[in-house]
Protein backbone atom coordinates (compact mmCIF):
# COMPACT_ATOMS: atom_id res chain seq x y z
CA UNK A 1 0.00 0.00 0.00
CA UNK A 2 1.05 3.05 -0.85
CA UNK A 3 1.65 5.43 2.35
CA UNK A 4 1.40 9.21 2.79
CA UNK A 5 4.63 11.19 4.04
CA UNK A 6 4.50 11.12 7.55
CA UNK A 7 5.08 14.70 7.89
CA UNK A 8 1.46 14.99 6.71
CA UNK A 9 0.51 12.29 8.68
CA UNK A 10 2.35 14.22 11.96
CA UNK A 11 0.15 17.20 11.03
CA UNK A 12 -2.80 15.88 11.00
CA UNK A 13 -2.63 14.17 13.87
CA UNK A 14 -2.19 17.40 15.36
CA UNK A 15 -4.61 18.45 14.04
CA UNK A 16 -6.91 15.63 15.10
CA UNK A 17 -5.84 15.70 18.67
CA UNK A 18 -6.33 19.91 18.95
CA UNK A 19 -9.69 19.04 17.31
CA UNK A 20 -10.36 16.22 19.67
CA UNK A 21 -9.48 18.57 23.02
CA UNK A 22 -11.87 21.38 20.85
CA UNK A 23 -15.02 18.42 21.20
CA UNK A 24 -14.12 17.49 25.12
CA UNK A 25 -14.48 21.02 25.90
CA UNK A 26 -17.72 22.31 23.76
CA UNK A 27 -19.08 18.35 22.91
CA UNK A 28 -22.44 20.37 21.63
CA UNK A 29 -20.75 22.37 19.59
CA UNK A 30 -21.90 21.66 16.22
CA UNK A 31 -19.02 23.31 13.91
CA UNK A 32 -15.96 21.96 16.07
CA UNK A 33 -18.11 18.48 16.29
CA UNK A 34 -18.17 18.63 12.48
CA UNK A 35 -14.07 19.89 11.83
CA UNK A 36 -13.33 16.85 14.59
CA UNK A 37 -14.99 14.08 12.38
CA UNK A 38 -13.84 15.77 9.10
CA UNK A 39 -10.29 15.42 10.29
CA UNK A 40 -11.14 11.64 12.00
CA UNK A 41 -12.58 10.67 8.42
CA UNK A 42 -9.36 12.16 6.48
CA UNK A 43 -7.02 10.10 8.87
CA UNK A 44 -8.58 6.46 8.43
CA UNK A 45 -8.58 6.85 4.42
CA UNK A 46 -5.23 8.13 4.33
CA UNK A 47 -4.27 5.25 7.02
CA UNK A 48 -6.49 2.55 5.79
CA UNK A 49 -8.82 2.28 8.90
CA UNK A 50 -12.81 1.86 9.44
CA UNK A 51 -12.55 3.45 12.44
CA UNK A 52 -10.78 6.41 14.42
CA UNK A 53 -9.20 4.90 17.27
CA UNK A 54 -7.70 2.15 14.51
CA UNK A 55 -6.45 5.45 12.45
CA UNK A 56 -5.19 6.53 15.63
CA UNK A 57 -2.99 3.56 16.39
CA UNK A 58 -1.94 2.95 12.76
CA UNK A 59 -0.79 6.42 13.01
CA UNK A 60 1.29 7.07 15.46
CA UNK A 61 3.15 3.87 14.80
CA UNK A 62 3.71 4.93 11.06
CA UNK A 63 5.04 8.21 12.57
CA UNK A 64 7.23 6.05 15.42
CA UNK A 65 8.90 4.14 12.33
CA UNK A 66 9.50 6.43 10.19
CA UNK A 67 11.08 9.18 12.46
CA UNK A 68 15.12 9.58 12.44
CA UNK A 69 16.57 7.38 15.56
CA UNK A 70 16.88 9.77 18.48
CA UNK A 71 20.71 8.92 18.76
CA UNK A 72 22.94 11.50 19.28
CA UNK A 73 25.45 12.48 15.86
CA UNK A 74 28.85 11.82 16.63
CA UNK A 75 31.28 14.02 15.58
CA UNK A 76 34.39 12.98 13.54
CA UNK A 77 37.63 15.24 14.49
CA UNK A 78 40.91 15.83 12.30
CA UNK A 79 43.55 14.19 12.94
CA UNK A 80 45.84 15.94 15.51
CA UNK A 81 49.47 17.33 14.08
CA UNK A 82 52.71 16.83 15.58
Amino acid sequence: MLMPDAGVIAGLMARYRAQERLVLVAPHDPRARSRFEDTAYTLCVLMGKRTAAEAVIAAERYIAQTRPSQRPVQRQTAPRRC
